[in-house]
């Protein structure tokens, strides 16, 4: 078996993934290579999610996909890194990445030979808010799959051999970031713009805290956190709602609802505004700019995601690519993105250049942010974001386990199940004004914090 990094919002989580079996229809092998099955992606595309809740209060969204016979889980659940007991931080990541990795009733080994058997791929991971069990199975393997599916989620085992085995992996990694400019970069930038929060500190923990954490721990969060009341599970593919739904009130009975301990909502408690500068031998400076930000359900979500298209988020269409790289050639990537969480949210303005060049790199995006709080976008610049805003919107939908992913977030996010039909009058509503007072309000050059991880001695 292999373990992996890999990203469920942020890019801080882990993974652990098992092979596949080969079929002989190349249509089906290809789409479980990739882990999804294809379905259309026109904007005409109708998911027709259907929501239902069990009795032991985990909701359910179905959406009926009929193009292959597979069907794709995908399980959030309220069980991030946030949750975790103050000097055991890695205890979530642990537990999330332990699932696969033997029940009460089968070893690692027997796992990973059902999922060999019956073609399944099975994973889980984690970031500061959630965890995410996810399953892709053909349809004729369904009753196998979801009771391997259910096993792991509510009969994990946590043998001590395996605790031993994925400290060791997730020390080595930690031990690897380390020396990742843009990593530390990225650690640095949320331990200051989250102080005295779980926001502020690595999922996976830190060296000293993964070594601390015993089975102890690891079982005593399990049971609290993996909850089907804390939990969402969208199920896509080749079954009907009627079907999976009775599948599931005769697995789920055993897995009962409890009140898990609270925690007050994380929120920004930034440092003072200023540089951090971390001394690393690099011919290039990392640089990464930013403060606190909004969470999802900010009223000017949709216009600040268009101003952030026109600033920094648009690739080769933004002003910051433009004016850094076309016109001055400072940097190859520069990029600017609003990240929004549940509750809290950031800005960051990310770019690598020559050490020599750090300085006026982080002059010139300055410069571009002063110009928009200050003028605005124009009308084209406008027609353009949301043009692609909205293009873009139907990719989301090109996989079973994107729409999975898609719809799991839309119910976390308290979005409603009409979201895809009214996003685009949402984006196409945004006005000059809006992007304007977007701008000025929640770009705060006051606030910046400016992380620049380079050979110091050069970078001024």
């Amino acid at each position: 078996m292999q373990n992996a990094k890999c990203k469920v919002k942020n890019g801080r989580g882990a993974i652990s993934t098992f092979a596949l079996r080969k079929f002989p229809f190349a249509t089906v092998l290809i789409s479980l290579f990739l882990g999804a099955t294809v379905i259309p992606s026109s904007s005409d595309a109708r998911l027709a999610p259907r929501r239902a809740v069990l009795e032991n209060g985990l909701v359910v969204l179905t959406s009926e996909q009929r193009a292959l016979p597979m069907v794709t889980f995908n399980l959030l659940i309220e069980a991030g890194s946030r949750f975790e007991s103050a000097g055991r931080e890695g205890t979530a990541n642990l537990v999330a990445s332990l699932l696969t990795y033997g029940t009460r009733t089968r070893t690692a080994t027997q796992i990973s030979e059902a999922l060999d058997f019956i073609g399944a791929t099975l994973s889980a991971a984690c970031d500061e808010e959630t965890a995410t069990v996810s399953l892709t199975v053909l349809k004729k393997d369904l009753q196998a799959g979801l009771e391997l599916f259910a096993d792991v989620l509510t009969a994990a085992a946590f043998s001590q051999a395996e605790i031993d085995r994925q400290k060791q992996s997730v020390i080595a990694s930690i031990r690897a970031k380390q020396e990742e400019p843009g990593q530390i970069a990225q650690e640095k930038f949320r331990e200051a713009l989250f102080r005295d929060s779980a926001y502020g500190r690595p999922v996976e923990g830190t060296m000293e805290s993964v070594g601390r954490v015993d089975r102890g721990a690891l079982l005593q969060f399990y049971e609290q956190y993996y909850r089907p009341n804390r939990a969402i599970l969208a199920v896509v593919g080749d079954v009907s709602h009627e079907e999976i739904v009775g599948l599931l009130q005769k697995l789920s009975r055993s897995w009962e609802r409890r009140n898990s301990p609270s925690q007050p909502p994380p929120t920004p408690s930034p440092a003072a505004a200023g540089f951090i500068r971390i001394n690393k031998d690099l011919t290039q400076a990392n640089i990464l700019i930013g403060h606190d930000g909004v969470p999802r359900n900010h009223p000017d979500y949709y216009a600040i995601q268009a101003m952030n298209y026109i600033l920094g988020g648009g690739g080769f269409s933004s002003r910051l690519m433009d004016s850094i790289r076309n016109e001055r050639g400072l940097a190859y990537s520069v990029y600017s993105a609003f990240d929004a969480d549940k509750y809290a949210g950031s800005f960051q303005l990310a770019m690598q250049t020559k050490n020599e060049s750090a300085g006026e790199a982080i002059r010139v995006a300055m410069e571009e942010v002063r110009k928009i709080r200050e003028q605005g976008v124009t009308r084209e610049e406008l027609q353009a974001a949301k043009d692609y805003l909205t293009g873009s919107f139907p990719l989301r939908f090109d996989s079973n386990r994107r729409v999975g992913a898609f719809l799991t977030q839309m119910e976390y996010f308290g979005l409603g199940l009409d979201y895809m039909e009214r996003y685009a009058d949402l984006v196409r509503g945004v006005t000059m004004e809006d992007v304007l007072r977007a701008a000025r309000s929640r770009l705060q050059p006051d606030k910046w914090i400016v992380v620049v991880v380079a050979d110091q001695s050069k970078a001024h």
